[in-house]
């Protein structure tokens, strides 16, 4: 190969090539190998050519060239470095103490929620038993069914409270009751629609009228519909009759009844609610859709299924409607049925949907069960929900067709009011199945 390389170096005389080789050559103290030397002289002859073909204004050209592409790979990198620089985040290191020790409440449920929000804090990893000072108090995290005995004494008005009431602070953190009557398999086609109906025992006559009107289990405009009533236990305490030969039978001919061990009144609907929820979890989780409400409502079920069919996907994750109510806080009126007294409540309510009647998504549900075991049971049911919602970073919407406070009096006898409304509290079974026949009857016209 170099001896091509000799013949390319030598043509045209190739004065360098020759002087090179003798130089290389002749040298006194250790001549080296003519090898050696005849390719030292090619590649400097070669060199030579080389830079020879380059006229001065090419090699001029070619520097200016190689120095713009080097300003430019400078720019870009100095531009590149800044870009990271301010992307990165800034640290902000505090100049006082940024984490305070909250004081605690004197209202009980208050002080009960503060222990409740310190045990699930993921910023702590203990266990009640390592807890110190205040948050050492290991009985509110407990299932005991059995009294709660505390409330005697850390309520300063316990003994002047309605006997509901303190029954119901006694046994506040019992959540799990068995279950005397259940449906394992009423969910086993996956509901689109899920029908809750809160009931008391006697009141066979509503549920009977929502069975043969609006809340009709089977297949609805190609969706599946299921409904389920949810009662507790009727106590002779609470002037109940004895029905529970009437209720049996009522079970196996319909098959749609969800009944537990606990005394059915009205501040206990929030552990009908809590008990519901557990059961969803176990027995109807692919239920898409949830419309849970009173034994007295009346439910347009083909426009809730049309409100559904036409939901775009992206709600469906946080979908809850219903009547909404902001701003309210608790009655303190021994006389309403919604009184809470301060030494158990203090502070505005969340807002929260009328729990005559509201709806939201089976994702929604199960989201909701596991917010409630770390939201402290409280007597009104439908604010409870709110407190879970907000436990979740979310928010009940409002709809204008639920109307859980009923209607003017002027439009209750219009038919064509009742096709645009959704949900309608206070009706009467006679009244439910006449306003179904309303909705249905096809030679109706409504401008």
């Amino acid at each position: 190969m170099w001896h091509y390389s000799v013949v390319k170096a030598t043509e045209g005389g190739a004065e360098v090539f020759w002087e090179e080789l003798i130089s290389c050559c002749s040298k006194k103290k250790k001549p080296n190998p003519f090898t050696f030397c005849v390719q030292r002289a090619v590649e400097r002859e070669l060199q030579i050519q080389r830079g020879a073909e380059m006229s001065p204004s090419s090699r001029k050209i070619h520097m200016i060239c190689a120095f713009l592409a080097f300003n430019v790979v400078g720019c870009v990198f100095i531009g590149l470095s800044w870009t990271l620089k301010e992307a990165r985040p800034k640290i902000c290191i505090p100049k006082t103490p940024f984490w305070r020790k909250i004081p605690l409440s004197d209202s009980f449920w208050n002080r009960e929620q503060q222990r409740f929000d310190f045990i699930h804090n993921p910023n702590f990893n203990t266990t009640p038993t390592e807890l110190s000072d205040w948050a050492n108090d290991t009985v509110p995290f407990s299932n005991s069914c059995e009294p709660d005995t505390r409330v005697q004494r850390q309520i300063s008005d316990y003994n002047l409270l309605p006997k509901l009431f303190q029954d119901f602070l006694l046994y506040s953190r019992c959540r799990s009751y068995p279950m005397l009557s259940n449906q394992p398999r009423i969910c086993e086609d996956a509901p689109f629609l899920l029908l809750v109906v809160k009931t008391l025992l006697p009141h066979f006559e509503r549920r009977q009228a929502i069975r043969e009107s609006w809340g009709k289990a089977g297949v609805i405009g190609n969706k599946t519909v299921v409904t389920v009533f949810l009662l507790g236990r009727a106590m002779r305490a609470d002037n109940h009759p004895n029905l529970k030969e009437l209720l049996t039978y009522e079970t196996e001919m319909h098959g749609d009844i969800l009944q537990w061990d606990y005394r059915d009144s009205f501040l206990n609907l929030t552990l009908k609610e809590v008990l519901f929820l557990d059961w969803f979890e176990s027995f109807c989780p692919e239920a898409q859709f949830v419309l849970k409400g009173d034994d007295d409502v009346f439910v347009n079920t083909p426009l809730i299924l049309d409100l559904l069919e036409n939901l775009p996907e992206r709600k469906v994750s946080d979908f809850f409607i219903g009547d909404v109510i902001t701003n309210a806080g608790p009655h303190r009126n021994k006389k309403l049925k919604y009184f809470v007294p301060e030494s158990y409540f203090v502070g505005p309510y969340p807002p929260y949907a009328g729990g005559g009647g509201f709806l939201y998504s089976g994702q929604v549900a199960l989201k909701l069960n596991e917010a409630s075991k770390r939201v402290v049971v409280y007597p009104i049911d439908d604010v409870y929900t709110g407190m879970c919602l907000q436990k979740l970073g979310l928010e009940p919407q409002m709809h204008s067709a639920f109307r859980t406070f009923d209607i003017p009096e002027k439009y209750k006898d219009n038919p064509c009011i009742y096709r645009t409304l959704m949900v309608v509290h206070g009706r009467t079974p006679q009244e439910v199945k006449h306003i179904w026949r309303w909705i249905v009857q096809p030679e109706l016209h409504c401008s």
